[in-house]
Formats: C-alpha cells, structure tokens, sequence
C-alpha cells in the first residue's frame, strides 16, 4: 500500500481581503506563524508521507509560487487544474494521477489553508484512519469537536457507538447553520465540524465517482489516457471545460452508504475570516491584536495588521483594520464574512489592480 497525500490549493481567499488576492491567495502568504499555510501543511505530513507522493493541486497564476515556496517537493508533482471547478474535479484528477503510479493507494486530502496544532496527534489520527480506510473500503472524513456553535463551518452528525477504533457511522452531514441550529447541534452531542480532509483508497473514491458521477468519471477516463504524454495539457483544458462545479460532499458523500467517520481531538481551525485569525491571535490586555507600528488609545477587541506604515486608533471597538500597500479594510469584526463582497464589487468594477 502507497500513501499518497492531496493538497487542494486552488482558492483565492475573498474573505481575505486585501491581503489574499488571486496572485497570493491566503494559503501563500503568512497569516499566523512563519510559515505559510502552504508551507505549514505539508510539513506536518514529514514522518507520514514522503515528499515524492505529495500531490498539490493548484492554478496556473499560482503554480509559479507553490514552486518557491516548497522547492523540496518535485516540479511534476504540483499540478495546475485549467479551470475551477471545485473540489469533485480536483479530487477525481488527483486519483487518476495518484492510480496511474499506484494501483494499491491511499489518498490523503487536506485543505492548503487549515490551522492544525498537536501535530503528533494529527499524525497518530490520520494514520489510523489510514489504515481503516484501507481495509474497510470505506469514505472516511476527519470530524473535529466543536467547541463553539460556529456558523461558518460545515457538520457531521455521528453514531456515537463506534465502527472500529475512533471510527463512527455518518448519520447525516449538515450544511453551514444559522446560529440557533448550531447552537442545537452543539447541544445534542452528536455532532462534529466537517474539517474537509478525507481519506480513502484511490480505486474507492473512483468507484464512487462511477457510481454517482458517471459524467466526471467518464471524462476522468479520457484524462487518464493521455497521462505523460504530449497530448495531456490539451485534453485536459478540453475535459475540464465539460465539468460541473461539483464538492465532493455534495456529488458524493452526501448520497453515499460507503463513508465514515474519524474524531480529530487535535486543535484545527480553518481560518475562514479575518475574524477567525483574531481568534486566534496573540493579544494584548486590552484584547487587541497588533501587528506593525500601531498605537492605540481606548482601543478594544481589535484586530490591526499595519506593517508598512505608523497606523494609530483611538476609542474604538471590536474592528479588523488591514492595511497593505494598495487598499485599507475597515470592518467590523462582525461583519468579517462580507468581505468577499468588496472582492465581489471590484470584479463588477474590473478593478483588476487591487485583485
């Protein structure tokens, strides 16, 4: 059995704004620590997956600085999908690839851009996982315990009566919650965060594919065919183009039998929002978060990145201020998930600089 790892690294992190642009999306850039998330998840695979079966797949805009970012990973192995097209499509090339080198495989999918702490404990989690997914033939996906009623994430409800050693039936997966709901998952017990790193055999996941996706597979047939030839940057622009914008939840794990579930104890956090990085971060007394030559003054609960210029706040509260070389965000941390839509406005505008 070879174990190969996934990265999924094609995002552009709108909510990340204006920092995370589409040249240096967040996964590329150090948002906490000092590493990037990058960099930050594939060290936490030394000792479990050597560099030679990590797989990253990405974009072309952003293959360039993968390359530098992570030289100790080979060229061939950092691939850029065509188009976008959500996570069906990168997951399904990432298996014709993987089952091209290996017909007896186990794929580790992780997110570019997730926070985990206890690495010792992600590692002993993932590896047990492997070694059910690989005898039981099953879907497996990292469930984390909640701590808060968080609204931002996805949820998995659980049998709790365990399947094999930290390895529970799904019941149901919800999508992201209003806070009452999520409030009421926290409180029945039997729910966990979908952290979206999966894991199962390579010939499993494509079986699932054919099964409930025939359109994908079939084109991921075509792809395979021309792997290490001339003709494979060709038919895949032409396959990609044909593919629906597809997750993996919703195309397979939601209408399969064939999937679990592994508890993660270990810390994970996937910083979907400026105001998820405040959580996180290093404060002061008077809970501020500061990175840069800041002075405040009756400044409370903030979160202020400046490091290019002297930024001073006074009698404010409870805001995330980001200021870069060419554009300032002023928010409330509230308000931190609409950040997506200043990204959104400059589209519509086709003000391209600051993208």
């Amino acid at each position: 059995m070879d174990v190969y790892a996934v990265i999924m690294a094609g995002g552009v992190g709108t909510r990340f704004w204006p920092r995370s642009k589409e040249r240096k999306p967040k996964q590329l850039i150090r948002i906490v620590g000092e590493n990037t998330m990058i960099q930050d998840t594939v060290y936490r695979l030394k000792g479990l997956i050597p560099h030679e079966r990590i797989l990253i797949i990405t974009n072309k805009v952003q293959k360039i600085r993968i390359k530098e970012q992570l030289p100790e990973l080979p060229e061939e192995n950092i691939i850029d999908e065509p188009f976008g097209k959500n996570t069906a499509a990168c997951i399904g090339l990432a298996a014709v690839l993987i089952e091209k080198k290996s017909s007896d495989s186990v794929m580790v999918t992780l997110p570019a851009d997730h926070i985990i702490k206890d690495v010792d404990l992600f590692q002993s989690t993932i590896r047990s996982t492997i070694e059910y997914a690989y005898s039981a033939k099953k879907l497996v996906t990292v469930g984390i315990n909640p701590t808060r009623p968080e609204t931002g994430y996805g949820y998995i409800q659980y049998d709790d009566k365990e399947i094999s050693s930290n390895i529970h039936k799904v019941l149901t997966f919800a999508e992201k919650p209003n806070f009452a709901t999520a409030r009421r998952f926290i409180e029945s017990g039997d729910f966990l965060w979908n952290s979206g790193i999966f894991v199962w055999r390579t010939d499993v996941i494509l079986n699932e594919i054919k099964t409930y996706m025939p359109d994908l597979y079939e084109g991921l047939q075509v792809i395979k065919k021309f792997i290490g030839t001339p003709e494979f940057e060709k038919n895949l622009v032409q396959v990609y183009g044909q593919l629906k914008n597809i997750s993996i939840d919703y195309g397979i794990l939601e209408k399969t039998s064939n999937v679990a579930v592994a508890k993660g104890d270990f810390y994970w956090n996937d910083v979907g929002s400026w105001e998820a990085v405040y959580e996180i971060a290093e404060k002061n007394e008077e809970g501020n978060a500061l990175i840069g030559d800041v002075y405040t003054e009756r400044t409370y609960g903030s979160y202020i990145f400046s490091p290019q210029r002297f930024t001073a706040a006074i009698g404010v509260e409870n805001l995330i201020i980001i200021d870069t070389n060419d554009a300032l965000l002023v928010c409330h941390r509230n308000n931190a998930q609409d950040v997506r839509q200043i990204v959104d406005y400059l589209k519509m505008n086709k003000r391209t600089e600051l993208l």
